[in-house]
């Protein structure tokens, strides 16, 4: 083994490395969300419980994490039915910039590759879709159609379509992006 980090009770269900690959997220069903550096790469015998940031806002599990791809040290971390948060992490300082409330369970996050977008994903009790202007947070668009809990998503290579997964046996495309067309514009 290359490390071991401890730093949860319960299970953990939310993992990602930051795009610089210095920092690693976890969520947990304890509803802790821990920021690792290297540290345990010269701690004994390579493992450490002490993260670099332990982040307590969230009431419920935290499986939904996504960092941003165009600006460094940004994290988007979900909470669960008793949470409904999506809160935004400065992970140098473990600072929440901002906090909104869903009114529904946080499945998957998903950051716009091109623009200033996010996309969340839902359970109980609206599975649905949710397209944010970033930082206003301001809804654009809102989709319906799957039946059950909205658990993954993934973005096209061009940067314009969703792909959500469900609970409902499904997977819907959902072409919602720009896929960076103003940037194309302007040059």
């Amino acid at each position: 083994k290359v490390g071991c980090l401890k730093g949860h009770s319960q299970e953990v269900c939310g993992l990602k490395w930051s795009p610089s690959g210095n920092q690693l997220a976890s969520g947990g069903n304890d509803n802790l969300l821990n920021i690792w550096d290297d540290r345990y790469t010269t701690a004994p015998h390579n493992m450490t419980d002490t993260p670099l940031h332990r982040l307590e806002a969230h009431r419920a599990a935290v499986k939904a994490l996504a960092w941003c791809p165009w600006q460094r040290n940004l994290l988007a971390s979900g909470g669960g039915t008793a949470d409904r948060m999506i809160r935004f992490w400065n992970t140098i300082s473990g600072t929440c910039l901002n906090a909104v409330d869903t009114k529904s369970q946080v499945c998957a996050l998903q950051w716009s590759a091109h623009d200033k977008e996010l996309v969340s994903s839902h359970g109980y009790s609206h599975n649905q879709l949710i397209l944010w202007k970033y930082p206003s947070m301001v809804k654009a668009a809102e989709l319906t159609g799957h039946t059950a809990r909205v658990l993954h998503m993934a973005q096209s290579p061009d940067g314009t379509t969703i792909v959500s997964a469900a609970a409902d046996e499904t997977l819907r495309f959902w072409k919602i992006l720009s896929g960076g067309e103003k940037e194309k514009k302007e040059k």
